[in-house]
């Protein structure tokens, strides 16, 4: 049995990385097997995808690509399963780490002299618009990055950061969507309380933030020069600015990420 990618969970994250990368065609059903431990979830895949599925962790070992989308606390569980079939092999094995908090020093720990990378992939990921951060281990040579890179595009935006930065990127991008979908809530309660249907303020709530994001992104603007360009001198937008400022929206979310930062580095201890 030839494997080009094995996975290790098959929840949301590893679903939406498997759905995407076999419709763009880097692999094809028969090139992946996915290790998962409930017998529905393995019919499942099987029958929506026609990947091979296994109950054996070690299956997955034997791929040429690694996916680890499993919860960083049985980690430890599943290392100590594929040390045998670890040991066997006669060619490096590229792992890709998905696990929140989990160092790279305890990754390459569990799978010595092999190229590891650390991901951190965000929710939106499931519909492909992700942000996926990556930062390379010890042994991970450039092809191994530009084969991440190639795969996270699958389901959105990739950047390089050092192991470091990640605890901030999981502060920003991998809790932001909770903090955007807030934001959305907010603007559709406050569309209600003006008088529109809850299903209209919502469309409008959504849509503006979606526009919004797309055309800071397509202009290459910085934030602030839209803000200003749509705050006319004595109109709403700046009765509506003015408010959120004496609110404390801006320092609340600055918080907010530096509070997710903080705790995403106790995780990791």
């Amino acid at each position: 049995m030839s494997i080009k990618l094995g996975m290790i969970g098959g929840g949301v994250m590893g679903e939406a990385l498997l759905s995407r990368l076999l419709d763009r065609s880097l692999y094809t059903p028969h090139d992946v097997v996915v290790s998962e431990p409930q017998a529905e979830r393995r019919e499942f895949l099987a029958q929506t995808y026609g990947v091979q599925v296994t109950a054996e962790n070690s299956a997955a070992v034997e791929a040429e690509v690694l996916l680890l989308a499993i919860k960083p606390q049985i980690f430890s569980v599943v290392a100590a399963g594929m040390e045998k079939a670890l040991a066997a092999r006669s060619s490096p094995l590229l792992v890709l780490s998905i696990l929140a908090g989990t160092p790279l020093s305890k990754l390459e720990a569990a799978f010595p002299e092999q190229p590891v990378i650390r991901a951190m992939p965000n929710t939106p990921a499931t519909v492909g618009a992700g942000m996926t951060a990556i930062a390379p281990g010890t042994h991970a040579q450039p092809q191994h990055l530009a084969q991440a890179r190639q795969l996270f595009e699958a389901v959105g935006e990739v950047v390089e950061v050092p192991e470091t930065a990640m605890d901030a990127v999981t502060g920003l991008s991998g809790s932001g969507p909770g903090y955007v979908a807030l934001v959305i809530e907010a603007l559709a309660d406050g569309g209600v309380a003006a008088g529109l249907p809850r299903s209209i303020a919502l469309q409008l709530a959504l849509q503006t933030v979606k526009g919004t994001a797309q055309l800071l992104q397509e202009s290459k603007q910085h934030p602030g020069q839209l803000k200003d360009q749509v705050t006319s001198p004595g109109g709403t937008t700046i009765a509506g600015v003015a408010t959120l400022e004496r609110a404390g929206l801006r320092s609340a979310l600055i918080e907010a990420v530096l509070a997710a930062y903080g705790r995403s580095q106790e995780l990791g201890r």
